[in-house]
């Protein structure tokens, strides 16, 4: 759910939103969920929505490895990326693998890498987890929180969700081993979980830095995952900052 984003962005330029195959209310497909995959899928869409380039992307959490993998694909059709709460692609390439099949534990891990949550097969449960590191989405409208919910509950533990966490390894690997100085600006936010991050995943997000020639990381106070939850004035500023230069 990105609503908060949406009226501090729209008086100021024009963007899209997109669910990939398995979320929101986006089909799910027989494709694999490999990043070359999900990257060229990304293309064909914002090729036929009729979206000019260059874009300035915007990533969330796992969502970090297919905007990198389509940046070193499509150079020339990025103007800069912002990352919220993203995991840059050396992280995600040490995943041990267990993620999608403990699915019950190491919850502070599991929030961090995907925002996903399967902690039950009880559905007040599970959005009430959901909600959880998305400040109770209460800058959400009612109306938009009940799609939000219905959205959640039929994509929950789809095929396509469970394959994209089984390839986050390798994933990550593709996109680490193609990895170049990215020649446009990236902007890495990175919540601070009220205190209670990882240090593994704090010194990694400091790391992502790397991988531009013009970088920028900023740890956001007060927030959980859903950075954009809490302070979307922020988020849509250091957005707003990359499609003004």
């Amino acid at each position: 759910m990105n609503y908060p984003l949406y009226e501090k962005l729209a008086p100021n330029t024009k963007f899209a939103v997109y669910d990939r195959f398995g979320y929101g209310y986006s089909d799910e497909t027989d494709k694999k969920r490999d990043v070359d995959t999900v990257a060229d899928e990304l293309h064909e869409l914002l090729e036929v929505s009729g979206q000019k380039p260059p874009y300035v992307l915007v990533a969330h959490s796992l969502g970090s490895l297919e905007t990198i993998r389509f940046a070193q694909k499509y150079p020339d059709l990025v103007k800069g990326i912002v990352m919220i709460d993203g995991g840059s692609p050396e992280y995600y390439s040490n995943d041990d693998g267990s993620l999608a099949d403990t699915i019950g534990g190491l919850p502070n891990k599991f929030r961090i890498q995907t925002g996903l949550f399967r902690l039950s097969m009880k559905s007040d449960l599970v959005v009430e987890t959901s909600n959880a590191n998305r400040n109770e989405l209460k800058l959400v409208p009612d109306e938009l929180k009940t799609l939000d919910t219905t959205a959640l509950l039929h994509n929950y533990g789809n095929a396509n969700t469970i394959d994209e966490l089984r390839e986050i390894a390798a994933n990550g690997k593709i996109v680490v081993e193609n990895k170049q100085t990215l020649p446009f600006p990236l902007t890495i936010l990175t919540a601070d979980y009220f205190g209670a991050s990882e240090p593994i995943w704090d010194k990694t997000q400091a790391e992502f830095t790397s991988w531009s020639e013009h970088s920028k990381h900023v740890t956001v106070k007060d927030t959980e995952h859903y950075i954009h939850q809490y302070h979307p004035d922020l988020v849509a500023k250091e957005i707003l900052e990359l499609v003004q230069k």
